[in-house]
């Protein structure tokens, strides 16, 4: 992943409401949720919710496909599974992250992707 693209998808979870639609969308799983059902369980009306939607797709943090007169919206997966590749690819010379483990502090952390 891109520094941009992590930024891209970051900066569209750093809201309250749209980390909650993100973390519903992956509870709900790949057969996602239509955008009535997500506007019933946010209370919040449809109008709004369609803002909070646009940029979580546009960061690619969610795909969304036409059900007959609903649109169904399901997490992004891959950019999810990307974005914490991206946060942990330098994260303890590639041991599994743990409270015990460490960095080496003499370690030159990699330089960021363009």
């Amino acid at each position: 992943m891109e520094t941009n693209t992590a930024l891209e998808a970051l900066a569209a979870l750093a809201h309250a409401i749209r980390l909650a639609v993100f973390r519903l969308l992956v509870q709900a799983g790949p057969e996602g949720l239509p955008a009535g059902r997500i506007a019933d369980l946010m209370e919040m009306p449809a109008s709004s919710l369609s803002f909070h939607l646009k940029e979580l797709h546009r960061a690619g943090l969610l795909t969304s496909r036409q059900d007959g007169r609903s649109i169904i919206y399901s997490a992004g997966y891959e950019t999810m599974n990307d974005l914490l590749g991206y946060l942990t690819e330098n994260c303890c010379g590639g041991s599994p992250c743990s409270p015990v483990t460490r960095c080496s502090i003499g370690e030159q952390p990699a330089e960021p992707k363009q």
